[in-house]
């Protein structure tokens, strides 16, 4: 499949360019908030208009010469996006006017040599459409009045304009990549491990808890397999968590992860599994969702030994013993340490989260689990097992028809659980057993 056609959206800082994309997506998928330099990095979104698919690249809100570390980070990462697009839209607010910014931005965009559209945002109301006679003074052709937040103006006709030479395309095509969402703590090193698997600076990295606010996506293929790689803002405590574009990402965060066909929790080398990291993990086996550990900054884990890895097991073990199933990675970002092993363990996971078992197989395990294990009797009734099912995967989900529902206890059912993980393998995905009740007549 050929290359889409890529469009980037660039503009100084609150002009409005996550509103405008959130309108051509139809959804809230950015962050939109008043506090300028929300959007920090480089977004990637599948839009479509009038059967002409393209990428759009909401970029951050930039300032040349800013010297801030944040600000030259997000001013790097809006010139990348400008390189890999086919075309520009210079977002500039109708409201307040041209800014001096607006001109320094223009001279840089000229020099990229790529077509751009100046789209002067903000025009809510008729009355303000003379505005954008003021920014034929950038030299950048004729500028298009839009407001993004209502979706009236010229918004279809831009979209014309960016669309009208791209490709038709009516095909429909399967999606068999494996989404993997890089999750954890704030600080733990999510954006620096999706630096590594991508060998750029596609995000931005900076000893700032919190650098990253939306989730970002990006493709990549590995030994012949695609892979789309989710990096997510870090998952504080909730009572942490201030009202406004932090509980955003991180509502977006945990959207990721349902979203996802594996999760990546990240855990820091250094500081051990935290309480917070227990919450993550649970978050993502109340989603069903395919996992992996990855222990993270192990370079900075001294006096190393043999045995220092099946220690650090074990410790995990003690610590989170609900996640015994999980595959465990020790890497580091830094140096890149085992670092491939990440495509590696989520094709395995994703491939045991789709298995399916047969129903005969399944229940002759489950005749045999039953005869070396029986469970016990409760006020003189126990538990008759009739038949089970694989009713669907991920996760892998069993419908066991007994006679009682509520003489399958929790203990027992977990028996179930690592037993069929002992037949089947099952590892790095939760396993759903279910009970429908069903009476020796109706077996008949």
């Amino acid at each position: 499949m050929e290359r889409k056609p890529i469009v980037a959206i660039v503009g100084r800082p609150n002009v409005g360019k996550s509103t405008f994309v959130n309108r051509l997506l139809g959804s809230r998928n950015s962050i939109v908030d008043d506090q300028p330099g929300v959007t920090r990095d480089r977004i990637y979104f599948d839009v479509e208009w009038q059967n002409r698919p393209f990428t759009v690249i909401d970029t951050g809100g930039i300032i040349p010469g800013d010297e801030d570390e944040i600000m030259i980070s997000i001013y790097d990462q809006a010139r990348i996006a400008c390189e890999e697009a086919d075309k520009i839209v210079f977002l500039v607010d109708g409201k307040e006017g041209v800014n001096p910014v607006d001109f320094d931005i223009a001279n840089i965009l000229r020099q990229s040599g790529k077509p751009v559209i100046i789209a002067v945002n903000k025009l809510d109301n008729p009355e303000s459409l003379y505005m954008i006679n003021d920014f034929y003074s950038l030299a950048l052709g004729d500028p298009i009045g839009i407001s993004a937040l209502h979706g009236s103006g010229g918004v279809g006709d831009l979209l014309d304009i960016i669309t009208e030479d791209f490709e038709i395309d009516d095909s429909v095509e399967e999606d068999n990549r494996i989404k993997i969402a890089i999750v954890g703590r704030p600080n733990a090193g999510k954006s620096s491990i999706v630096n590594s698997l991508l060998n750029e600076k596609r995000v931005i990295v900076s000893d700032i808890s919190g650098t990253t606010r939306d989730s970002i996506d990006s493709e990549i293929s590995y030994n012949g397999k695609d892979f789309v790689i989710v990096d997510t803002a870090g998952i504080r405590k909730k009572a942490k968590v201030e009202y406004g574009v932090e509980k955003f990402a991180v509502d977006r965060a945990i959207r990721s992860i349902r979203d996802c066909n594996v999760a990546l929790l990240v855990i820091d080398a250094k500081e051990g599994i935290s309480d917070q990291d227990k919450k993550i993990a649970s978050i993502i086996l109340e989603a069903g969702k395919g996992i992996i550990i990855a222990v993270n900054k192990w370079d900075l884990i001294e006096d190393k030994k043999a045995n220092t890895i099946n220690q650090f097991d074990k410790k995990l073990s003690n610590e989170i013993p609900f996640l015994e199933f999980a595959p465990k990675i020790y890497i580091s970002a830094l140096t890149k340490q085992r670092i491939n092993q990440i495509f590696e363990k989520a094709e395995e996971v994703y491939s045991q989260c789709t298995k399916r078992v047969s129903t005969g197989l399944l229940n002759k395990v489950m005749k045999e689990l039953y005869s070396l294990n029986p469970p016990t009797s409760v006020k003189g009734k126990r538990l008759k097992i009739m038949y089970t099912t694989q009713s669907s995967i991920c996760p892998p989900t069993f419908v066991i028809f007994a006679n009682n529902a509520d003489l399958l206890k929790d203990h027992y059912k977990r028996y179930i659980e690592n037993k069929l993980r002992e037949a089947f393998g099952f590892f790095g995905t939760p396993i759903r057993i279910s009970v429908r009740e069903r009476s020796d007549k109706d077996k008949k």
